[in-house]
């Protein structure tokens, strides 16, 4: 059975339907749905703060603020518009460029949500710092050409549709699609890796 898991014990076979897509989840109302949805991108949107913004305080406020807003604001996500990470990095980008424009992030956010500020201990403190840490990856693509690097962190890194980019960027999508491939290429090479 196609998206099933099947095991088998003694006198039983269990059958384990996939866990829903996120854009099965958002839609729901239930705290569950959204949950899973949270646990699923909290540390990939943490690392996302902490390499903009170098500062695991600010990232940790700015990704309780991030989720704060997609839970607020979920009932506006449409599947139809595009990927529900690229809808939650939309926001993202949003709380980033308001942190960014005045300097600290958005308390009323979490005033009208009744959230208070995020204390670290300096285990999470360093576990969060961690996570921008520059990678191999990282330090490659800091070797691309200004536009590949761009277009590979937007659509790699950032997960965002080529559409997306494209108007973004004011080019076509045949563009943003090759900006990328060499741009992979290239870091391949650098690695010693053959496709």
């Amino acid at each position: 059975m196609r998206g099933h898991s099947i095991s088998r014990s003694a006198n039983w076979v269990v059958m384990r339907m996939p866990d829903p897509s996120d854009e099965q989840l958002l839609p729901r109302s239930d705290a569950a749905s959204f949950e899973l949805f949270y646990c699923r991108h909290v540390r990939a949107l943490l690392g996302y703060f902490v390499r903009r913004t170098r500062d695991p305080e600010l990232a940790a406020d700015l990704c309780a603020e991030t989720f704060a807003g997609a839970l607020a604001s979920r009932h506006r996500y449409r599947p139809e518009a595009g990927p529900a990470t690229a809808w939650l990095y939309g926001i993202a980008a949003k709380k980033l460029a308001d942190a960014q424009r005045r300097g600290h992030a958005d308390r009323r956010m979490r005033r009208r949500l009744g959230m208070e500020r995020i204390e670290l201990t300096d285990a999470e403190f360093a576990r969060i710092d961690g996570l921008g840490e520059p990678d191999q990856a990282r330090v490659l693509m800091d070797r691309l050409a200004p536009d590949q690097r761009e277009a590979v962190a937007a659509h790699i890194v950032d997960e965002r549709p080529y559409g997306q980019l494209a108007r973004e960027l004011e080019t076509s999508e045949a563009v943003v699609r090759k900006r990328v491939s060499r741009g992979l290429a290239a870091m391949r090479e650098w690695m010693g890796v053959r496709r």
